[in-house]
């Protein structure tokens, strides 16, 4: 299915959501179903992703048929919470802050995942909400075909030579796009600094976008030299997209920077299909499952007992050589995105 294909039942179920539950009768209420909000990057382009396997695994397994939505992090939990009411998901799959946001939001309820146990206490809520699934990092794209060098510094990017060549992720919508904020106020040392940045490189900005997954493909055929991305995604579509690097942006004079941005996900408040939720977070954390995150999907493990050696796991760990790791305040970051969204609207007219 391709990377935004929504199965017949999801896509009549947006289609009906401002007019109806659209429950009741229809697939939804069906026992071996079980649906999935998630943001995307973990389904394949042609079908060859972790979650494409994972899916066709649990469906064999359990007889239980996994319904697909996708769209951008915050995308995802802002239809959760349309739906609260009525909810739809039974698991909801995203990146922080938007895990953490659901979570204050009260989207999730408790589960405890076989195997979680495993998973690093910065991987998983406290109160037990949510769990990475597969973990990840932010980082760049460049096309390689027209960039044989990848830009090295936040500072290159502001030249010329990319204008209407540059497209990142609309903050406070896509995750990835929310990261290119976090980043830069790291990176630039503060909210302030890292605005006057972002303003002077909207020269060179070629527009919001509410999919990061949009922008490789443009990378890729050249329309963009340089977009905004992770780890995890842009190394599984480098199978398909020959033209795709990845890099990690630096001030000048310092080393690149990068942190983790795994995708989490938590049991739904009062999911239509709760048993079949636990059931498919279960299959998510078990070891077979996530033996696969990097042989098939490209990323790194989310539980700490499972040693890849894969091909893909040796490429993914030279790729991270050398570049410093840091780790954000998930709490400050989830208290005032709206500020922060809000003060990156002002700086660059979006």
């Amino acid at each position: 299915m391709p990377r935004n294909a929504v199965k017949p039942l999801a896509a009549l179920c947006a289609l009906a959501l401002p007019l109806t539950a659209c429950g009741g009768n229809s697939a939804a209420a069906d026992e071996n179903v079980v649906t999935v909000y998630s943001a995307d990057g973990l389904k394949g382009e042609n079908g060859d992703g972790w979650y494409d396997q994972v899916f066709e695994d649990f469906e064999k397994e359990t007889g239980i048929e996994v319904e697909y939505v996708q769209g951008g992090s915050g995308e995802m939990v802002q239809r959760t919470v349309r739906e609260k009411r009525n909810p739809q998901a039974d698991v909801l799959v995203t990146l922080p802050p938007f895990i953490q946001q659901a979570d204050t939001k009260g989207l999730l309820q408790k589960y405890a995942p076989k195997g979680v146990d495993q998973v690093s206490g910065a991987d998983k809520a406290a109160d037990g909400t949510w769990t990475a699934v597969v973990n990840n990092y932010f980082g760049f794209v460049h096309n390689t075909k027209e960039l044989k060098q990848a830009p090295t510094t936040w500072e290159d990017l502001l030249d010329g030579k990319y204008k209407n060549k540059l497209q990142y992720s609309t903050p406070g919508v896509a995750g990835d796009g929310t990261a290119v904020l976090i980043k830069a106020m790291h990176d630039f040392g503060g909210e302030k600094q890292a605005m006057e940045y972002l303003k002077k490189l909207q020269a060179n900005n070629v527009g919001p976008s509410a999919s990061t997954g949009k922008l490789a493909p443009k990378v890729d055929k050249g329309e963009l030299l340089v977009a905004n991305g992770d780890v995890q995604m842009n190394y599984a579509q480098s199978k398909s997209m020959p033209n795709l690097g990845i890099w990690f942006p630096a001030r000048e004079g310092t080393k690149p920077t990068t942190f983790a941005l795994p995708y989490a996900a938590g049991l739904v408040t009062d999911a239509p299909h709760s048993e079949n939720g636990k059931k498919l977070l279960d299959h998510m954390l078990s070891q077979k499952a996530q033996q696969q995150v990097s042989e098939i999907g490209g990323g790194f493990a989310a539980r700490q007992d499972v040693k890849a050696t894969d091909a893909n796991a040796i490429a993914l760990t030279k790729l991270m050589d050398g570049v410093e790791v840091f780790e954000p305040d998930w709490d400050d970051i989830e208290e005032n995105l709206t500020t922060y969204v809000d003060a990156w609207k002002e700086a660059t007219g979006n």
